[in-house]
């Protein structure tokens, strides 16, 4: 097996993870649960981005799109909560 052959199947699996964990965060009836969900499939983004040599553009995946995104949504989960109760 060649290093391509590699590439397309770890891509090929990240992309149906990332499918099935984009449905668990759009069904899942608990905020956090799809919060996490969401925030996993942008890390498998980043990660499909590094394997087609885009470095620049996973970093910022990784950074803003998977870390900050999820700290902000879990912020407002939190802020919510506390005003609810």
């Amino acid at each position: 097996m060649n290093n391509e052959t590699v590439y397309v199947a770890i891509a090929i699996g990240i992309g149906v993870l990332s499918l099935i964990l984009a449905f668990i965060a759009v069904q899942n009836e608990k905020l956090s649960v799809s919060v996490i969900a969401a925030g996993v499939v942008s890390l498998f983004a980043s990660v499909l981005f590094l394997l087609m040599a885009a470095p620049d553009v996973a970093m910022t995946e990784a950074a803003i799109g998977s870390g900050l995104s999820t700290l902000i949504f879990f912020y407002v989960l939190n802020k919510i909560k506390r005003h609810n109760a």
